[in-house]
């Protein structure tokens, strides 16, 4: 893999993992179009990694926070106000929880699985941010529960199938179950951290095969793109949310999504 290759890819997952359009979807398809054959899965985790660096440092403020309150939890020592942060880390351990149990499953069929499927899924992922844009709420909650965390842990296991963004899927699980926007946006990029890490840990066993595949420097560099590149889109994302505007993406998946599927279907 050349410096530029890396360079592209790395720019690719900053924008990818963040706006709802499935960053190991367009990785996938990537490689695909500039010949790389087997890039190690490795690879595009520890660009996963890069980009959620971006998000420890958007969400630092909010990451002390809920650790100071899981601190005085745990020793005895709770303050008022404190409850809202308790609700928010149950709901991440149970999401963290599910996305493990799903992602587990998965794991096989996901490397496995053709890019039709991948282009199918892009636009599938299309269709739900329109749906979830218009669905309105009887209720707005401010901080999800501990079944919502569930539910989103769920789409977030979904959302590791190449095609489904799980950004979209995950955000998209909120606010169908009521959350409201900010901490719909949140909880979701909060929630992707236990999970990046996780699948990082799984994958170093094949830190060898990498090595023979991409070397140090186009690497560091294609990580640095995602984490610069990625700092950048997640900023813009998450002021789309708030304004409820994820339905735009539609309009780039779904075409993009059925041309890409007539494509590696007639090839």
């Amino acid at each position: 893999m050349t410096i530029l290759q890396s360079v592209l890819l790395g720019a690719l997952q900053g924008l990818a993992e963040f706006l709802p359009v499935s960053s190991s979807g367009h990785l996938a398809i990537a490689q695909h179009f500039m010949d790389l054959g087997e890039v190690p899965l490795l690879f595009d985790i520890l660009l996963h990694v890069a980009t959620l660096c971006s998000v420890c440092l958007v969400f630092r403020a909010r990451i002390g926070e809920l650790f100071a309150t899981l601190w005085r939890l745990l020793t005895g020592r709770p303050r008022a106000g404190d409850e809202s942060n308790r609700t928010m880390i149950l709901a991440l351990l149970a999401g963290t929880a599910v996305t493990a149990a799903v992602g587990i499953l998965l794991r096989d069929a996901v490397e496995a699985l053709p890019l039709f499927w991948v282009a199918v899924c892009l636009a599938l992922t299309g269709v739900l941010l329109v749906a979830s844009g218009r669905f309105r709420p009887r209720a707005v909650r401010p901080v999800p529960g501990v079944l919502s965390g569930v539910a989103i842990g769920l789409a977030q296991g979904i959302g590791v199938i190449p095609g489904i963004s799980r950004s979209g899927i995950t955000v998209s699980a909120a606010l169908f179950a009521g959350v409201d926007r900010k901490a719909a946006g949140e909880f979701s990029f909060l929630l992707s951290i236990p999970v990046i890490l996780g699948a990082f840990i799984l994958e170093l066993e094949s830190a060898d095969t990498l090595s023979g595949t991409v070397s140090a420097v186009p690497l560091a560099v294609g990580m640095l793109t995602a984490f610069a590149v990625g700092y950048l889109s997640l900023r813009f994302l998450l002021a789309l949310i708030n304004r409820g505007k994820l339905g735009w993406f539609a309009a780039y998946l779904v075409p993009a999504g059925i041309s890409l599927a007539m494509y590696f279907a007639a090839a």
